[in-house]
């Protein structure tokens, strides 16, 4: 069965820093694209953060641009989000997501992913 498993979210305060984690099983991921969305309590789900399959490339929402960081670990079929800085309005459930299509491009738009996590809660208290 393949799966993306995320782990490392939990309750912060604002300031703070938190390492999401992204693990495959099943099937590898190392020649895919991924990455992270969100999802606040009554809003749509938004991009997050995206990377190439080789981490060549990366992009980010502006609301988290200098502030999160997305990577990746090929060998451990992983993909991570170090987030710092943490203020109260990223409060969320975090996803991460992989894109099977080979592309010539990063997709930031969430109908391009095929394959989610269940999501891991960050919260960001005042």
């Amino acid at each position: 069965q393949v799966q993306l498993v995320e782990s490392g979210g939990g309750l912060v305060q604002a300031a703070g820093s938190l390492r999401l984690s992204c693990a495959g099983s099943g099937r590898t991921f190392s020649e895919n694209n991924m990455a992270w969305f969100r999802q606040a309590p009554g809003k749509d789900r938004e991009f997050v953060a995206a990377t190439s399959w080789n981490g060549g490339v990366t992009y980010y929402a502006d609301s988290v641009k200098g502030r999160f960081t997305i990577s990746r670990d090929n060998a451990k079929n992983t993909v991570y989000l170090q987030m710092s800085s943490l203020k109260p309005e990223d409060t969320a459930v975090y996803y991460c997501a992989a894109d099977l299509r080979f592309r010539s491009f990063v997709a930031r738009d969430q109908s391009e992913y095929d394959y989610w996590g269940q999501g891991s809660q960050v919260t960001v208290s005042s």
